[in-house]
Parts: C-alpha cells; sequence; structure tokens
C-alpha cells in the first residue's frame, strides 16, 4: 500500500510540475509567428525584416508612418514566447514629387 501511494504521490507532483518543464518556444517558431501576425496585419504594410535570437526579437525595416512602427512593436511584443523586442524599424516620409 505504501507502494502504491508513493506512486500515486509521484505522479501528482510530475502533474503538477510539468509546466515548469516545458520547453520554451525555438526561435524559428517565434519567427515564424511573429511574421505571419506582421504579415497579417493591415496597420503595419509595410516590409519587416524580424530576427530572433533567445526568444528576443529585433525588428528592421522602413515605414512611412510612427504608428506603422508602433504597431509592429505591439505585435512582437504581444507574440506568445516572445520575451523582448528591439525596435529599429526607420520612420522615413515617402518622396515628394519634383516640382513641375
Amino acid at each position: 500500500m505504501r507502494v502504491f501511494c508513493a506512486f500515486v504521490l509521484f505522479g501528482f507532483l510530475l502533474t503538477a510540475l510539468q509546466p515548469a518543464f516545458a520547453q520554451e518556444d525555438s526561435d524559428d517558431v517565434l519567427y515564424d509567428r511573429v511574421r505571419l501576425r506582421l504579415a497579417s496585419s493591415r496597420d503595419v504594410r509595410a516590409a519587416i525584416d524580424v530576427e530572433v535570437k533567445d526568444a528576443v526579437v529585433t525588428l528592421r525595416g522602413k515605414v512611412s508612418e510612427e504608428k506603422q512602427k508602433s504597431s509592429a512593436e505591439k505585435i512582437a511584443r504581444k507574440t506568445k514566447g516572445v520575451k523582448k523586442v528591439i525596435n529599429e524599424i526607420v520612420v522615413e516620409a515617402p518622396p515628394k514629387p519634383p516640382a513641375s
């Protein structure tokens, strides 16, 4: 009976501690998640380069509005598994047409 109780207790402990031992998502998985969410966003509408290392996402590229930059950062930050976001996106106004 003691052996049975020990196995039951061990089983409960393993179940309770399982989330603590769960593996974190790989950088490749995070890269795919962030890229997919950025591509499907209507607020970003720009080509953003994404780099992921140790769950830290770095965003690079050029956008025409500050709103696009902040939206891209917010999307990356809210992506499951991302620990930190480094936003190196540059806001550049579109070139003005030449005066005639």
